[in-house]
């Protein structure tokens, strides 16, 4: 049975309740808070393994508590919200949210995400080593999480570096927002494939500076490659 620590945050409690019992009957143990200024209480003073964060809170909002939150404790945070608004999603994960979840939801696939979450940010003692990539201008060290671009360090968030990195290691290849789910996210088609157009402009905007070398590309009804022109 899981043992794992699960905070929700929602100032529904109905809807808390819903996600406790769903939780709960999965094995984790739950606890709910109402508002912002709580849930930063008692992620001061709890070991929480995940927080499922709305995003529409009293005191403090939950863009806000998860920045506080992530300047503390790296603790995987699934934002809940009814808002599907590109702009929320692009500013959830820029405050460090991990995955982002609309109301209404399926239980099966909080569920999924939740187990997704945790076991993503589970230590592991047999992690693979890469090598740091270098084209042109640009260098990614998956292992430090460093980018670099004209030598300047980036600020890009863990999931960016991922997809960054990943596109960089098969370059010249077309990937579906399915697969790229599926590689970076382990979401088995299960995941929005808007998440990953979100990254992508985000890596976009970040990488501001325009290389002869190599591009994003988007590929029209189909997804992303990173191009190389040797």
């Amino acid at each position: 049975m899981q043992t794992q620590k699960i905070l929700i945050v929602d100032d529904d409690k109905n809807i808390c309740k819903l996600m406790e019992l769903y939780l709960g009957n999965a094995g984790y143990i739950t606890t709910c808070c109402h508002d912002g200024s709580s849930a930063l209480d008692y992620i001061s003073k709890g070991d929480y393994d995940l927080v499922i964060l709305d995003l529409m809170l009293p005191a403090i909002n939950g863009w806000e508590v998860c920045r506080l939150m992530k300047m503390e404790k790296n603790i995987p945070v699934i934002m809940v919200t009814a808002r599907d608004m590109i702009e929320d999603k692009v500013n959830g994960f820029d405050a460090g949210a991990d995955d982002y979840l609309v109301k209404p939801f399926e239980p099966k696939e909080l569920l999924a995400r939740v187990k997704v979450r945790i076991r993503n940010a589970a230590p592991t003692d047999n992690k693979q080593i890469n090598k740091p990539i270098n084209i042109d201008n640009l260098m990614v060290d998956i292992n430090k999480y460093e980018v670099r671009l004209n030598s300047k360090s980036i600020n890009l968030k863990p999931k960016e570096i991922q997809l960054l990195y990943f596109l960089l290691t098969n370059r010249n290849i077309v990937f579906t927002r399915e697969q790229l789910l599926e590689k970076i996210w382990d979401y088995s088609y299960m995941g929005d494939t808007r998440t990953v157009d979100v990254h992508i402009k985000c890596i976009r905007e970040k990488l501001s500076i325009k290389s002869k070398v190599w591009e994003i590309k988007t590929v029209w009804g189909v997804g992303y490659k990173l191009e190389v022109y040797e």
